[in-house]
């Protein structure tokens, strides 16, 4: 995958993750989840 879609995606569900945790409007399953991928995403990027 392309570094500027890891980027896209990165940022996506940062965005993500960040506005579900303001308004408590997810479980968290899913925001573990999210989180996992976002971590996954950064060891990608090595940004960690």
């Amino acid at each position: 995958m392309v570094i500027n879609q890891l980027e896209t995606n990165l940022q996506a569900i940062t965005t993500t993750i960040a506005h579900l945790e303001k308004n408590d409007s997810c479980n968290e399953k899913t925001l573990k989840s999210l989180k996992e991928e976002r971590d996954r995403l950064l060891k990608e990027l090595k940004i960690e």
